[in-house]
């Protein structure tokens, strides 16, 4: 049985695979699990999605990093759910017990959680917005993608679960470089952060970190991905 994988960023797949990927592009990691580069953002999901279905899909993965809403999260934490509150806060599941085989599988080699997952259709950046995030909806995680990917498997009867490694904390603002540096696509552009450190270079340490907790999300999901056959295999 084929499971597809919706990644939204290349410097995501990197987890998963050594070949570069840019959005659009899918790649077979195994003859039973297919990875897609959306693109980020819900619409970019959704397409990608489709497009695995298409392919033959049978179960669907949304991977990637996520935001923390709950303050006991720390960068690298691993959350494994088919839970989640869209933007309306309308809260449903996947009908799957994926995600509890696949917590119980991790548990003796990794440290995973379970969490609601929320989604937002852009770039929550305020620790204040988040808190409050938290507090509406009682999520733990946020991000833009894995509602949408979810939404489609639902409509076509597939299991979902969603696998994401936390980034940024709940206590954490995002540098403003972050969102200054974005393109259409919601990659962050190299030239655009150096220019806008050019002008504002009191914002380098939060940058710095933040770099390294998603370099710590990174080598997590990384983890996780020595397990992927097992995992696309419970289902």
């Amino acid at each position: 049985m084929l499971t597809g994988i919706v990644v939204a960023l290349p410097e995501e797949t990197s987890t998963l695979t050594a070949n570069k990927m840019t959005k659009g592009d899918w790649f077979f990691i195994s003859d039973t699990i297919l990875l897609i580069c959306a693109g980020a953002g819900p619409e970019n999901a959704s397409l990608a999605t489709e497009k695995l279905i298409s392919q033959g899909a049978k179960c669907l993965i949304s991977w990637g990093c996520a935001a923390a809403l709950n303050n006991t999260l720390r960068p690298g934490d691993i959350i494994i759910t088919n839970t989640l509150i869209d933007t309306e806060f309308t809260r449903f599941e996947v009908k799957t017990s994926w995600a509890e085989k696949t917590l119980s599988a991790l548990q003796d080699a990794l440290v995973v959680h379970n969490g609601l997952l929320a989604e937002s259709k852009a770039i929550v950046s305020s620790s204040v917005h988040k808190q409050q995030l938290h507090a509406n909806t009682g999520a733990d995680i946020l991000d833009m993608e894995s509602v949408a990917v979810a939404k489609v498997a639902q409509q076509h009867n597939l299991p979902f679960l969603a696998i994401r490694a936390v980034a940024d904390p709940a206590t954490m603002t995002l540098p403003t470089a972050v969102s200054s540096s974005l393109d259409a696509n919601g990659q962050v552009r190299i030239t655009k952060i150096l220019l806008f450190l050019l002008l504002h270079p009191t914002e380098l340490p939060e940058l710095l970190k933040l770099g390294w907790y998603f370099s710590i999300a990174k080598k997590n999901l990384k983890q996780v991905a020595n397990h992927l056959t097992t995992i696309a295999n419970i289902e």
